[in-house]
């Protein structure tokens, strides 16, 4: 899903340069080019454009001085201090640079054809006139010579089954003219061709078989020792380039109808291939080369000639992914002769940089990177657009409607050009609209919603519909733009095809590129705008309405559509600012909020606009992981990024996605974040596949799209994405994409309360009509717990919280919310959430089962429903009871209710064998109905509610009630149920106080027995307890006489002098000589 995006661009014209170019190479000195040409060997300064040093090799007389001789091979030796000239005359030179001498090393009388040293630089093989092969040390001291064209397979033959000849062999409907070889093009020069595998252990050579005609490929090693042949392949081209990882030999085949690049493995056998974009004998591929780390093939073109017509140029970048090769850049270099290539390198250490070398002593330098071209909006209309580039196709794939892999994707745009550049509007609001520059730098915007014809251009893709019904919006082709030059240096642009960079669609509607300036180390910022269409004109054009130059190299834009600003970063990390909507554009030095300009330590391929704490910074991430803001480097880790909102979503070396709320964090905590590790539970993390890069974050979900290494998909719901997705949706009332997002992603359904108890209890009914679901809203029930999960669980990231405390706070969660909801149901329709009613019931605490009981004997006995979808019978009811809670359970609660019907619905229900039930319920129906509850009451344990039936049955059943409520302790119920006048309640406080009497609760005993008239017991009690104005007072109903009383205060005189009761004893000694009075005020006090 990902394009390659040109970074930089350099070039130069050397015009003191004498005679023309042949080969090239890089000088291990940087920014230094060593060029071959026909009068010998020159060393370039592109930085300077200037010819630094040059050797003659006419003058040494190693060429020719008419300017017919020819250099096959150069390659910089450093350790040496030279430079090794070959040239086609046999003569292999050692050219010192700095003393301009030269030394001849080695001759071949027959000639070189070619000359190629490994990647180590330590054997150096060459192919003479004569076919032969010579592997020679770094030293030039010959280790073997071998003819090129061996009869033998090589050492790696294959074991012969007895299948038979080729030539006897089925050949599908080519017939067995299949079996002989056709040779090669009219266009091959017939030159062998020679390339390394990356670690320099094997060498494939390429040659014209002098008897079939044809190509064949043998690999050696480095003894020079034959490993394999190719199997017979027609028509195969001279192409040759290996691999450096080491897996495949890459080539090129014309086949009947289509030109194709094929691929051998080390064996010789072919494995696998992809078509190019070119009719047959349209055009002939001079070169094969890839790039370092084997991503990248360039192809070097051009078109077969015709008479009285020049030949076109152009080189090709083709990448590979999920088995399927994509044209991301197509180099058209015209067909002036000076224009025409020489050759084309990679860089060996930076493995995204391409020379190029023309006839005219053009050089030029391309510095790729790889980008994710994306739409930038944040709404639900924003269908997450993604484009691949794929030759003059556009595939764009809407994330929003499916995730599919590529090479698949949802439609795609068909272009009349190679396209080099896609940009999407940064005007959220059309966000999806897209302008695709081609080859010919024509622009091509795209627009959604104005048109209602079908655009040709516009093609379904996979999952786009079916061809008669679309499944998702597409675009159409609005204009096509192509883009006026007014510099007076057209050359210079055909010499550079691709002199334009970093296409930007402003919001008002305006484009954005960078171009290259008079010097190498300068650009110009070209501010585009559309020209009023002339009637009758063919196509439209874009005006230059303004350039700013920049002293420096462009190598990023990013543009923020809220501040309408363009962050400019320049190759030494210094970021600008430009504002296209002022009154005179300027660009200016960005800053921080005290007043620093800011620039990243190192370049930047990747950067980005965002706000950490509602200061505007810049993002940037290098190619080597690190990743900065502002000026600061947060991390060392970072493998991509991507911001949503106020979220920061990155990947990290270490295989996890990370996920930072910038709202209110400050840089430091976004570094002391990304350098510690989070909590296995956190939110913030989460564990990804190997090499996982985000591809885009879908606006309004919750989907973070990953792609892997070797280009498959996945998609992946982070937590903190997820939540955050949430608390929108319940701060704006959307309960129902809040539950199913919840459910599906296994958010606990307490989130929904605890976000915001308050809000959601005041739309209790909103909440219901929305979930419009019996089974979901049951599950709702079963998940609450009292634990508040905005503390525990889930912590808000900004820390922030919208919960707003209860009016009640000593009430119950889990109780508030099931009577909030069982109301609402009830008002809404009680039938239909019948269920929902008694599931509320059950997750009371403690549960209200007899009411859920009771609910479910009405439902039985109203009869047959009704023929409503929405009624529920009592069946059903008891059914789902029985799922919340256990069935012995259940059965014991529904005897407390009484119904027997329901008690054997219950009982049929469960386990019980009905010997066990049955006798026990036939015994009950013949008692009487208070004795029968009575029973039922004490075998459930309900000890209150059996005292009370059993009271009801008569005084012939009262010493049963007195022994229950001794038993059981239930003596305070027990005088509830009698009125204290009456025998019964006498008995009852009887024993009620010889049980507090045994606990040594004499005041309280002695309390019960007086109040139940039984004055004796009291007194004793009253004694027991030193409560001696009580005594008298008892004393006093018993009728004592003064003697009794004066015995009875003497016996409790010593009671009093105990230390803890003297304050009493003195009371009690100043009281004797008024005895009398004292009981008498006693008495009535009582």
């Amino acid at each position: 899903m990902r394009n390659l995006r040109l970074l930089r661009t350099g070039g130069c014209r050397f015009a003191a340069a004498p005679g023309a170019p042949q080969c090239f190479c890089l000088s291990a000195e940087p920014d230094r080019v060593l060029v071959g040409s026909q009068h010998g060997l020159l060393e370039l300064g592109p930085a300077r454009d200037s010819v630094t040093r040059e050797v003659s090799l006419t003058a040494e007389g190693f060429m020719p001085e008419d300017g017919s001789g020819c250099i096959v091979g150069i390659e910089d030796l450093p350790e040496q201090e030279c430079v090794c000239v070959a040239t086609a005359a046999g003569d292999i030179l050692l050219c010192n640079l700095s003393t301009k001498q030269v030394e001849c090393v080695g001759s071949v009388d027959s000639g070189l054809s070619t000359m190629s040293w490994s990647p180590d630089q330590e054997l150096v093989l060459l192919a003479t006139g004569q076919q032969t092969l010579i592997m020679m040390t770094r030293d030039f001291e010959p280790i073997t010579e071998k003819q090129i064209h061996q009869d033998e397979f090589g050492e790696g033959k294959f074991v012969a089954l007895g299948w038979g000849k080729k030539e006897t062999q089925f050949h599908g409907s080519e017939g067995k003219q299949a079996a002989h070889l056709s040779p090669t093009s009219a266009w091959d020069d017939g030159r062998p061709r020679v390339t390394w595998r990356g670690d320099g252990q094997f060498v494939a050579v390429s040659a014209v078989c002098p008897e079939t005609g044809a190509r064949k490929v043998r690999v050696w090693n480095r003894e020079l020792v034959l490993q394999s042949t190719s199997e017979p392949i027609s028509r195969l081209e001279q192409a040759l380039s290996w691999k450096p990882s080491g897996s495949l030999i890459a080539s090129t085949q014309e086949k009947p109808n289509r030109h194709d690049v094929v691929f051998l493995e080390k064996n010789g056998l072919l494995h696998g291939e992809f078509t190019l974009p070119f009719q047959k004998g349209q055009v002939k591929v001079n070169e094969l080369l890839w790039n370092a780390d084997s991503t990248i093939l360039a192809i070097w073109l051009e078109d077969l000639k015709v008479e009285n017509s020049n030949t076109n140029s152009y080189v090709q970048l083709w990448t590979t992914g999920n088995y399927h090769w994509y044209l991301k850049q197509s180099l058209h270099f015209g067909s002036l002769e000076e224009n025409q290539l020489v050759s084309l390198l990679w860089d060996r250490e930076n493995p995204y940089r391409l020379y190029v070398l023309c006839q005219g002593w053009h050089y030029l330098s391309y510095d790729w990177h790889w980008t994710t071209d994306h739409g930038m909006g944040e709404n639900s209309q924003h269908m997450s657009n993604v484009a691949v580039i794929d030759g003059d196709k556009v595939l764009v794939t809407a994330f929003q409607h499916a995730v599919v892999p590529p090479p698949m994707c949802t439609y795609e745009l068909q272009l009349q050009q190679a396209v080099n550049q896609v940009a999407f509007h940064t005007d959220p609001k059309h966000s999806g609209d897209m302008a695709v520059m081609d080859a010919c730098n024509k622009i091509s915007v795209y627009r959604y919603g104005r048109s209602t014809m079908n655009d040709p251009t516009v093609r379904f893709g996979a999952v786009g519909g079916n061809g008669f019904k679309a499944a998702v919006e597409t675009p159409y082709l609005d204009k096509t733009y192509r883009i006026e030059q007014h510099n007076g240096n057209d050359s210079n642009e055909v010499m550079n095809p691709l002199g334009l960079r970093f296409l930007t669609w402003l919001p008002d509607d305006s484009f954005l590129v960078v171009g290259q300036g008079q010097h190498a180390a300068q650009s110009v910022l070209h501010h585009l705008t559309a020209v009023p269409h002339v009637t009758g004109a063919e196509e439209e054009h874009l005006n230059l309405r303004l350039s700013v130059p920049v002293d420096g190299e462009v190598i990023s834009l990013c543009c923020s559509p809220v501040t309408r600003t363009v962050a400019v970063q320049l190759a030494d990390g210094q970021i600008l600012k430009y504002v296209w909507e002022a009154s005179a554009p300027v660009l200016e030095p960005w800053q921080t909020s005290n007043g620093s300009a800011v620039q990243f330590p190192y370049p930047c391929v990747q950067t980005s606009i965002t706000r950490i704490s509602g200061e505007e910074m810049i993002l940037g991430l290098t190619d080597r992981y690190r990743f900065f803001v502002n000026d600061i480097e947060v991390a060392s880790n970072i493998t991509s990024f991507a911001t949503y909102n106020e979220f920061l979503l990155v990947t990290t070396n270490s295989h996890t996605c990370q996920c930072f709320c910038l709202k209110n964090m400050s840089v430091k905590a976004l570094q002391a974040g990304l350098s510690s590790a989070a909590a296995p539970n956190s939110e913030t993390l989460r564990k990804v596949e190997r090499g996982s890069r985000i591809i885009t974050v879908v606006p309004q979900d919750t989907k973070v799209v990953l792609q892997m290494p070797r280009g498959n998909l996945e998609t992946v719901h982070h937590r903190a994405l997820v939540l955050a997705q949430i608390r929108k949706w319940l701060d704006r009332l959307m309960f129902r994409e809040a539950f199913q997002c919840m459910r599906k992603l296994r958010i606990n359904l307490n989130l929904l309360y605890d976000h915001n108890p308050k809000l959601f209890l005041e739309n209790a009914e909103t909440f219901i009509r929305q979930i419009d679901s019996v089974s979901s809203i049951n599950l709702f029930f079963t998940e609450l717990k009292e634990e508040d999960f905005t503390k525990s669980m889930y912590p808000s990231l900004n820390g922030t919280c919208n919960a707003q405390p209860l009016q009640h706070s000593d009430q119950k969660k889990v109780n508030v919310i099931c009577d909030v909801m069982r109301v609402a149901m009830e008002h809404i329709d009680p039938q239909k959430y019948c269920l929902s009613i008694l599931t509320a019931h059950v997750k009371k605490s403690p549960p209200e089962l007899e009411i859920a009981l009771q609910k479910v004997h009405d439902l039985q006995g109203s009869g047959v429903p009704l023929p409503d979808v929405k009624a529920v019978s009592a069946e059903e009811a008891l059914k789902y009871l029985l799922f919340l809670v256990d069935v012995n359970e259940l059965y014991d609660y529904s005897l407390g209710t009484y119904d027997f019907d329901l008690v054997i619905m219950v009982a049929e229900k469960s386990q019980k064998d009905p010997k066990e039930y049955l006798p026990f319920l036939n015994t009950l129906q013949k008692m009487e109905t208070n004795y029968q509850r009575y029973t039922i009451d004490r075998h459930l344990k309900r000890y209150t509610k059996a005292l009370g039936h059993l009271s009801k049955c008569g005084p012939e059943h009262f010493p049963e009630f007195l022994n229950l409520v001794k038993d059981q302790n239930q003596y305070c119920e027990a005088l509830k149920l009698y009125p204290s006048s009456t025998q019964e309640y006498k008995d009852i406080s009887d024993a009620y106080g010889e049980y507090l009497i045994q606990k040594q609760l004499y005041e309280q005993a002695a309390l019960i027995f007086a109040r139940a008239g039984i004055f004796a017991k009291a007194l004793d009690a009253f004694q027991s307890s030193g409560s001696w104005q009580q005594a008298l007072c008892m004393a006093s109903q018993l009728g004592y006489t003064k003697d009794k009383l004066s015995n009875l205060a003497r016996s409790m005189a010593e009671f009093m002098k105990d230390p803890l009761k003297e304050w009493e004893y003195g009371s009690w000694e100043c009281s004797l000589p008024e005895l009398d009075i004292s009981i008498f005020f006693f008495c009535h006090l009582m």
